[in-house]
């Protein structure tokens, strides 16, 4: 599995700046450190981005949309000209800034990619096996985050960079958190969406980021549980920009196609908090594991698009779905069925041993669902919305403000600001008002190093490693230009599981340079 997320962005002293401008700074600014820092050497190309195997358009359900019909926004699978893009408005210089910064495009030491997603600079973090791992390498794309943000503030003759990590920035505008999931090609796409729509529609409960006021630009006043409900038109589709769908049908698997799908999950949030992330993915990877093995109830909801906003406009959890079958329940009582379904699975599966991640993941799914129930303020340490929910109440007591106030906006903003010194979550985790999952040192750790147990290890040591020699890597491949050889040397590597430290890292032991791991995988043909 994998996160990215677009982060919202702002230059408090240039209000009319080039939102792409501004995100191709921050890409830039990472990837070329200041000497002694960072994940590369300074003057060193950054490594592209491989295009070779993308294909956006190509859509689940069987068929693959004409180029022609297909919105820009779609066509992922070409490098974006971002320096054309702003030279009209920017000047010559900046374009040629970015296009010295490799397009606004990065890979990094720790298998991620940092790189401008239209007007928003996106990090995608490395493949994970273990919910843990999702939430440690998403929390090292934070870091990322702040440190570009910190470097770009510092530079001559640029102003104050924000980030913040959220999906609207309630002018009517949504950008994307979405989490990859692999599944075996086998499982039919008919029936992920069957248990994953009413998933969707509940699962905002645990996993909402909370937002101060109902509508696309806000126009309806109070507040909802998720960031993004507004922005769903549709059950099932291609699109991720308009028309967003619940389930989202890009069939790109970035792997061997006859055997894997990538599930591509744009519905959710942006969550801050670590067991947000944590039950986002682990609840999630559990509903997918009983689909696969055939053993997922159906719980059809009626008029899910509906109902996921209905769900959302209402923080006291008491808004009655209705199922096809007839029966009425909340979104939790409908978390519960999935929680009760996915112990019964676990139970057949593994017995009494069972495995500490999942064990973890069903533990917290059933506490959070607990107190969800007795009291959901008791979740504030751990769920976005409640903790964004409860700061707001008090700052409405005090002032005795009424949900039209416009200073609860800024406090919805303020609360995923990135800053550390006025980041409302940051503050909250500084009072120790937030519970952790991983150390600081651990998330350090994460920034520069990949997880060891998929091919983002092989990705991020190569990047380490052999450095200008990577000419562009993507999900799976790596682009390797060495001396000798007319052409570039592309190493596919399809499988996710493989190009892990225990499958390859005695190899890259014994390859000083990409030239000698060139040879050894070719064993030592001559150059070409």
């Amino acid at each position: 599995m994998g996160l990215e997320t677009e982060f919202g962005i702002s230059a408090p002293g240039e209000p009319g700046a080039s939102a792409v401008v501004l995100s191709g700074r921050v890409v830039a600014a990472y990837a070329q450190p200041a000497p002694g820092s960072g994940p590369v050497r300074r003057g060193r190309r950054p490594t592209r981005w491989d295009y070779a195997d993308e294909a956006p358009l190509r859509d689940a359900r069987g068929f693959e949309l004409d180029r022609a019909r297909a919105h820009a926004s779609q066509l992922t699978d070409v490098p974006p000209d971002v320096a054309a893009e702003v030279r009209p408005s920017a000047g010559l210089h900046v374009a040629e800034e970015l296009e010295e910064a490799g397009l606004a495009n990065t890979v990094l030491t720790n298998g991620a990619r940092l790189y401008v997603d239209h007007a928003h600079p996106e990090y995608s973090g490395p493949e994970v096996t273990t919910p843990r791992d999702a939430v440690l390498w998403d929390l090292a794309g934070d870091e990322v985050a702040r440190e570009a943000m910190r470097r770009v503030s510092a530079s001559p003759g640029l102003g104050e960079l924000v980030l913040y990590k959220n999906n609207t920035d309630g002018k009517g505008a949504s950008y994307g958190t979405h989490e990859n999931y692999l599944v075996p090609r086998s499982v039919p796409f008919r029936d992920l969406v069957r248990a994953l729509v009413p998933f969707f529609v509940s699962r905002q409960v645990v996993a909402g980021a909370g937002r101060v006021g109902r509508g696309q630009t806000g126009e309806q006043t109070g507040f909802q549980l998720s960031q993004r409900a507004d922005f769903f038109e549709t059950e099932v589709g291609l699109e991720t920009t308009l028309k967003r769908p619940l389930v989202n049908t890009r069939d790109e698997p970035h792997a061997t196609a006859e055997l894997w799908r990538r599930l591509h999950v744009i519905v959710g949030d942006a969550n801050l908090s670590p067991v947000a992330t944590l039950l986002k993915t682990g609840t999630t990877s559990l509903v997918l594991a009983m689909v696969e093995a055939g053993e997922m109830p159906d719980l059809s909801v009626e008029q899910p698009v509906a109902a996921v906003r209905a769900v959302s406009h209402d923080p006291s959890l008491q808004h009655l779905l209705t199922l096809r079958t007839g029966e009425r329940l909340t979104a939790v009582q409908l978390q519960w069925r999935h929680l009760e379904a996915a112990r019964a699975f676990v139970a057949r599966r593994q017995g009494d041993a069972v495995d500490p991640d999942t064990a973890e993941v069903l533990d917290r799914w059933e506490q959070v669902l607990t107190d969800l129930e007795a009291d959901p303020l008791r979740c504030a340490d751990r769920l976005d919305w409640v903790a964004k929910l409860r700061l707001l109440e008090g700052f409405r007591r005090r002032e005795d403000l009424s949900w039209d106030a416009a200073r609860l906006h800024l406090i919805d903003i303020q609360y995923a600001d990135l800053r550390p010194e006025r980041g409302l979550h940051a503050r909250l985790v500084g009072r120790g008002a937030v519970e952790t999952l991983h150390t600081p040192a651990e998330v350090a750790h994460a920034v520069t190093t990949p997880p060891e147990d998929t091919r983002a290890w092989f990705r991020g040591e190569c990047v380490r490693r052999y450095g200008d020699a990577v000419a562009a890597a993507s999900w799976d491949s790596v682009v390797l230009d060495v001396p000798g050889r007319t052409s570039l040397q592309r190493v596919p590597v399809l499988e996710p599981l493989r190009g892990t430290r225990a499958a390859v890292g005695a190899l890259l032991d014994r390859c000083g340079t990409a030239a000698d791991l060139v040879a050894a995988l070719t064993g030592g043909r001559p150059a070409s």
